[in-house]
């Protein structure tokens, strides 16, 4: 056990993230730990197939390769290795590394964490028949297994901070009741989860920051009293700033309460400092009890997808798009069970270019069987090429579609889900949940600000002259964190950004419901908006199915700014 600042790196924020993210960080500068997040709702999804195809596979294999090309280094520096790769086979993939260990001659212990994996019990706990279920476990069956020496802890569905909040609570003997250092540990595992998101990626104001080719990923210095500094290598691309560490803490999430297993991060104590270059000091942060329910992500088989896209060219655009979508509905077979329809308009008058010319008419299938939205769906766009509006082309040629799943979020009691740490001897050990927990206090939506400042003379310009914006998906509902960088703009936007206003500039959600909370501790107002992505990423309602621009669509929209703001060198 120590009192010196623990140094984490991220080398994943999903599967598919950068490969050699592992050796950059590993060669780049002095690290304690490398962490990783491989999994998400979609991820589960792309896991369970390839593990009715191989019941040996289930995990991230990407990750099984980066440790193949990097055990070496690994062993050399000393660093242990935390990550959520194990997905729904965490024992397959200790085994996997165990052999790749083995055969590179290195001294590497390997524990694993499961119990996640509940889809067998799923109807008993009242979670239907989904063809996964795996609950949200914390931080403390890897706290165990470092503890008991692992060198590498792989895991299936954990929350994302809880590789932060184990690795944390190992080196500084945190119990379940320094709920404070618990729920610092989280807020800085929710900074570093997104790997570069922390350090320049997916940010509002990227033209602001000077080297943005390849940005490095981030590191998490967590102190014994739970307060961290996000930074990177030196050398690396990026820039680790107050605001690219707001953006991410704006990231998924709800209201004030950012609810763990092991702890609740109130991120409206949240205090960010800029501590020096790359270097941002995260403290103040507050802990209360977590929820007693562990929230579990449920997948079920939403049935066949299939869709084709034709293009519209010159006048009459709208004329065009209507007599096609009526000739087609009139000449399927069969009609599936949801058939949309969305034109997009990219076209513009007195084009100089064809594609400047064009708008897109998308039309989307789906149904329980797969002929109603298979070949014969897609076939019978294409037997109208010759029957129907001038400049008749379709953008590919026609398909079979693919089956689709549905997520919906479930909770279930946590001492209902078994947390096993499995050693390195091959000791199996039962992790108890913590025995603080409690029903969670449910944030209210607040409206804006009541305060009726007179600004003065306004000037009309996109809401993003002022303010950064990040967005995401939550299931099938999806969040918008709106921040500034100064007292007097947050002032503005708090009285400004209101619920309606939100459905004003944002048409598409003026039917749905739409919850508002204010983070005044980051000059930030974070929007909830439900059922917004149906239910959720892989049911792929939207153009954008994850909602990671509608922040940015936000902000391109035009309002009426002070003029006082605007002159302060914005």
């Amino acid at each position: 056990m120590s009192d010196t600042p623990i140094r984490i790196g991220n080398v994943s924020g999903f599967y598919g993230d950068r490969f050699s993210a592992v050796r950059e960080m590993l060669e780049g500068g002095e690290l304690d730990v490398i962490v990783g997040d491989y999994l998400a709702e979609l991820t589960m999804l792309i896991l369970g197939r390839d593990r009715l195809k191989n019941p040996d596979l289930g995990y991230a294999k990407t990750f099984l390769r980066q440790m193949e090309q990097n055990l070496g280094l690994i062993a050399e520096k000393d660093v242990k290795v935390v990550v959520n790769a194990g997905g729904l086979n965490p024992h397959g993939l200790a085994v996997a590394l165990r052999a790749a260990i083995e055969k590179v001659g290195v001294d590497r212990s390997v524990a694993f964490v499961n119990g996640d994996d509940i889809v067998g019990r799923a109807a008993e706990l009242g979670l239907g028949t989904p063809i996964a279920a795996n609950a949200y476990l914390g931080g403390f069956g890897i706290k165990s297994a470092l503890d008991a020496g692992a060198d590498i802890v792989v895991t299936g569905r954990v929350t994302d901070a809880s590789l932060v909040v184990g690795t944390a609570a190992s080196r500084f003997g945190w119990g379940y009741d320094d709920l404070d250092q618990l729920a610092g540990a989280v807020v800085a595992g929710h900074v570093i989860e997104c790997s570069a998101q922390a350090t320049g990626g997916n940010y509002s104001f990227f033209t602001e920051i000077e080297d943005m080719a390849r940005p490095g990923f981030p590191i998490a210095e967590v102190a014994a009293d739970g307060s961290s500094v996000i930074t990177k290598h030196d050398g690396t691309g990026g820039a680790v700033l107050v605001g690219t560490v707001t953006a991410q803490l704006l990231y998924e999430v709800g209201g004030p309460r950012y609810y763990n297993p092991d702890a609740t991060a109130r991120l409206d104590t949240v205090e960010l400092t800029q501590e020096g270059v790359d270097r941002v000091r995260i403290s103040g942060v507050k802990g209360e009890a977590p929820p007693k329910n562990l929230k579990v992500s449920l997948n079920h088989l939403g049935g066949i997808r299939n869709e084709f896209e034709v293009v519209l060219t010159g006048l009459d655009i709208e004329a065009k798009a209507e007599l096609f979508q009526k000739q087609f509905e009139a000449a399927l077979p069969e009609r599936p069970a949801e058939l949309t329809w969305e034109l997009a308009r990219l076209d513009r008058a007195d084009a100089d270019t064809e594609e400047q010319a064009s708008a897109m008419l998308r039309c989307v299938a789906r149904d329980t069987d797969p002929k109603k939205a298979g070949r014969q769906f897609t076939g019978t766009a294409v037997e109208l090429a010759l029957a129907s509006y001038p400049g008749f082309t379709l953008t590919a040629p026609p398909g079979n579609g693919s089956p689709y799943g549905v997520f919906e979020p479930g909770y279930v009691d946590a001492a209902l889900v078994p947390h096993r740490v499995n050693q390195p001897t091959g000791v199996t050990e039962s992790i108890d949940p913590s025995p603080l927990r409690t029903d969670p206090i449910v944030d209210e939506s607040v409206p804006s600000s009541t305060s009726t400042t007179d600004w003065g003379e306004t000037v009309d310009v996109p809401l993003g002259t002022l303010a950064g914006a990040r967005s995401g998906d939550k299931g099938g509902s999806a969040n918008i964190g709106l921040w500034v960088r100064s007292d007097a703009e947050y002032a503005w936007l708090d009285e400004t950004m209101s619920v309606d206003k939100l459905k004003e500039l944002l048409p598409e959600v003026a039917d749905l419901t739409v919850h508002r909370y204010p983070l005044p501790n980051m000059r930030a107002v974070n929007f909830v908006v439900e059922e917004v992505l149906g239910r959720g990423v892989a049911e792929n309602v939207r153009f954008d199915p994850q909602a990671k621009g509608l922040g940015e669509w936000l902000r391109s929209r035009v309002v009426a700014v002070p003029a006082s703001l605007i002159q302060k060198g914005n």
